[in-house]
């Protein structure tokens, strides 16, 4: 069992050290790239490549430069889900504002026994991840009788706050498909930093459709994986203006709950 302990790594540094040729990401670490307070400020440049994120996890979560989409790694293949409701392969080279990934190495694995909707799933997976000052990460595959996700459209300059954007959002609702889904279940204290609770995006298994999770009815067998870390490496941006004027001071709760929602 994993011992209770966070080491937390809030490290200011350039792209350049980040690169797939650095130090590979210790076990049971979960890597971000910037904060969800900073994406909800409308800081949408991106910091890292997609092949420099994947260098740090083959699973997880986040949005692409300019806020194109939304992202979905997972056996280490980055799916981008644009504001169409269709899923893209993007080439390694474009970036990312916002992003969690994992290299994941699942400690539990359960079969469902019965149908679930969103709060039932949360409520299942609370059980099976008792610890609720570490980090999960999610990987659940299985048949949904129905699926509601949505996306972002790419932005412009100046960029607007996220909880902006999400008022025109483009909502898909899904019937009858099998697929997959990965995300986070963060600690209460992460606040301003990554979503605390459960953050989930979905990917159909022909790898066409998906989005930020909104509500689902998943059918009895989906298989649940789950992996639990200890550690949490951040990178911050060094030179982008939009984080140096950004108001990181403000409680962004309300927004956040109107951009999860």
């Amino acid at each position: 069992m994993l011992k209770p302990v966070i080491n937390l790594f809030v490290m200011l540094v350039t792209v350049v050290l980040v690169t797939a040729g650095c130090v590979s990401p210790p076990e049971n670490t979960l890597s971000q790239v910037s904060t969800i307070d900073a994406l909800l400020a409308g800081v949408y440049d991106g910091e890292i490549t997609l092949g420099q994120l994947t260098a740090r996890g083959d699973t997880g979560i986040g949005t692409f430069d300019s806020l194109d989409g939304e992202m979905i790694v997972l056996n280490g293949k980055v799916y981008q889900v644009k504001a169409d409701g269709r899923i893209y392969t993007p080439p390694p080279d474009i970036t990312t504002p916002f992003a969690a990934v994992i290299n994941f190495r699942p400690e539990t694995r359960l079969i469902t026994g019965s149908g679930l909707d969103y709060p039932a799933l949360t409520r299942f997976l609370d059980r099976a991840a008792p610890h609720r000052n570490l980090f999960y990460a999610f990987r659940i595959t299985g048949r949904f009788a129905a699926v509601r996700t949505r996306s972002v459209p790419r932005q412009q300059q100046p960029f607007p706050p996220l909880a902006q954007v999400v008022k025109t959002q483009p909502v898909f609702n899904l019937k009858n498909v099998s697929g997959t889904v990965v995300g986070f279940r963060c600690p209460a204290y992460v606040k301003g930093i990554n979503v605390p609770g459960y953050h989930l995006h979905f990917i159909t298994a022909d790898r066409r459709r998906g989005g930020h999770m909104l509500g689902f009815r998943m059918l009895p067998g989906a298989v649940v994986e789950i992996d639990c870390s200890n550690k949490f490496f951040l990178v911050l941006p060094e030179s982008r203006p939009g984080f140096d004027r950004a108001d990181l001071n403000a409680d962004r709760s309300r927004e956040l709950h109107q951009a999860e929602q």
